[in-house]
């Protein structure tokens, strides 16, 4: 299966590299390029995609307002054709200066990653939204929540409530994987197995109604199950 990509940042010289480099794969194509979100809007409305690789902070409309409008299901949420499904969202930050990524997840995506992240990590990170999972490699979650989670405003719809749900198991889980951990660490850290764990994941997100993992530490996080160094 061929993985259509979207790119949309503001620098076209960015587009450019990602484009050769996407382009290069036998597995990926670039279908579309957009340099601000309401062009990577109107861009989806007309263009079969399946992950859009989404720059944050871009003129007009910024990208979170644009994920948010792109994976949504509210009344502001774009309009597809019949029978297409929504892409999935890959947002680009520069970390250091994007204290906006962490809403970006909020708004709908299925992870991030730096500007200057290596071809490998590129590729593997669209690879893997690509087939339903979520790209959160557990340095960056760590540093980027340690860092904005205390002062970034909330308007949380989470439920602390629904926890509760959760067995013995699946909360330890949910800890490990809101500090960042991937499904192999957290087997080790347990003495599980990684399908154990995979099948504990599972449950956790259909119990919280979650999308993703990511959701997932964005939950924790506002539940005050994990609190960022400093808080």
């Amino acid at each position: 299966m061929t993985i259509r990509v979207m790119l949309v940042d503001d620098q076209e010289l960015l587009r450019t590299g990602f484009t050769m480099v996407l382009q290069a794969q036998p597995d990926m194509e670039v279908v579309a390029e957009a340099g601000n979100g309401a062009e990577a809007i109107e861009k989806v409305r007309s263009t079969a995609v399946d992950i859009v690789l989404m720059d944050v902070r871009m003129p007009r409309m910024d990208g979170v307002e644009a994920c948010r409008r792109i994976c949504d299901d509210g009344p502001d949420a774009i309009t597809l054709p019949p029978g297409r499904e929504r892409p999935k969202v890959l947002m680009l930050t520069t970390f250091d200066l994007d204290e906006y990524a962490f809403a970006a997840i909020k708004a709908g995506a299925s992870g991030f990653l730096l500007k200057d992240v290596p071809p490998t990590e590129l590729l593997s990170g669209i690879r893997a939204v690509a087939s339903g999972d979520a790209v959160v490699a557990p340095s960056t979650t760590r540093r980027l929540l340690d860092r904005f989670a205390p002062i970034l405003p909330s308007e949380s719809d989470a439920r602390p409530e629904a926890v509760e749900l959760l067995t013995e198991r699946e909360h330890e889980v949910l800890l490990l994987v809101a500090q960042g951990l991937s499904n192999a660490e957290i087997a080790e850290r347990l003495f599980l197995s990684e399908a154990t764990v995979k099948t504990h994941v599972g449950r956790i997100l259909m119990k919280l109604g979650l999308r993703d993992r990511v959701q997932a530490v964005v939950l924790a996080y506002e539940t005050g199950l994990v609190r960022a160094r400093g808080a």
